[in-house]
């Protein structure tokens, strides 16, 4: 695995699912990691991560980018789609299959929920299928050996991070029983071919973070820098949520929630009102502050601050 090359230009990246309409909670993401990247002078990306296929809802794709662009989020370069990518997650499995990594699993989730302990996100794999498939069962989904050593990284919010994958999480999978490969192999491949040298992104990414790491030593790709925002919790604790409904944010009337935006992540408000959105960013990007981030509302689970 290779880092980035020093004083190359920073890119960014802000990868919303297309499930419906913009939330105020995407739209903390978009700004924290647009400000981040264009305040150092670099470019800032957008892919939609809609390979999730029977969840995308058509035209929200469409209606994302028109928020975003009224929102002053202007991205660089052509927007990415998974759905288009599928070539590439394959080759990225072929590689780590000829490294003996990956292994056909016949197991249900339920099968299991019932027999794993509980871990970082849900049920640890056991290991079931790791030896071979059991008699009589048919392959269903792949999964990468989750082996080796405990990953760390220093978080730009949340300070150094460790993790033993195969402990916390167990081998993962990278195809799923439907055929789709899996988010954490798609975003390792496309943040490596989109050139992303600095991750931001919400903090219920932050236990995925050492997969991704696994996937991209296996690999032979560059490491990002992250950072995991703040997330933006509706009245009775939850996370907001597309698929939940939530209010979207109100691309007709943009200033209000771009500087509530701005407040949720911790950064000095404008000395005075900003006469629209090219003046605010205009104020702003000199004025980021990664800093003043709050660490707050950041998932626990198996990872531990180093």
């Amino acid at each position: 695995m290779t880092a980035p090359t020093p004083g190359a230009r920073r890119r960014g990246r802000f990868a919303p699912s297309p499930t419906g309409p913009l939330h105020f909670g995407s739209l903390v993401a978009a700004v924290g990691s647009f400000a981040d990247a264009r305040a150092a002078g670099g470019a800032w990306l957008v892919r939609m991560e809609d390979l999730d296929r029977p969840r995308v809802v058509p035209g929200a794709a469409d209606a994302i980018l028109r928020t975003l662009d009224a929102f002053g989020l202007h991205w660089d370069a052509s927007v990415a789609f998974q759905s288009r990518r599928t070539d590439a997650y394959a080759a990225a499995i072929e590689q780590l299959a000829r490294q003996g990594r990956v292994y056909p699993c016949g197991c249900t989730r339920r099968e299991i929920a019932l027999g794993a302990l509980p871990g970082a996100e849900g049920p640890i794999y056991p290991g079931t299928c790791r030896h071979g498939l059991p008699p009589g069962r048919a392959p269903r989904s792949l999964r990468l050996r989750a082996h080796g050593p405990a990953l760390g990284f220093v978080d730009r919010i949340h300070g150094p991070q460790r993790q033993d994958v195969a402990r916390a999480v167990g081998d993962f999978v990278l195809r799923r029983a439907d055929g789709l490969h899996a988010y954490q192999l798609a975003v390792v491949v496309d943040d490596a071919a989109q050139g992303i040298t600095d991750v931001v992104r919400g903090a219920d990414l932050l236990l995925s973070t050492p997969r991704q790491m696994r996937l991209q030593a296996c690999l032979g790709l560059s490491q990002p820098t992250y950072a995991h925002l703040p997330l933006v919790l509706a009245a009775d604790g939850r996370k907001l949520s597309k698929s939940q409904a939530d209010l979207p944010v109100d691309a007709a009337h943009p200033l209000p929630a771009l500087l509530r935006a701005w407040a949720v992540l911790g950064q000095a408000p404008p000395p005075a009102a900003p006469d629209g959105v090219s003046a605010f960013w205009d104020w702003a990007l000199p004025h980021w502050d990664m800093g003043r981030v709050p660490a707050r509302n950041g998932p626990c689970g198996n990872m531990t601050t180093a």
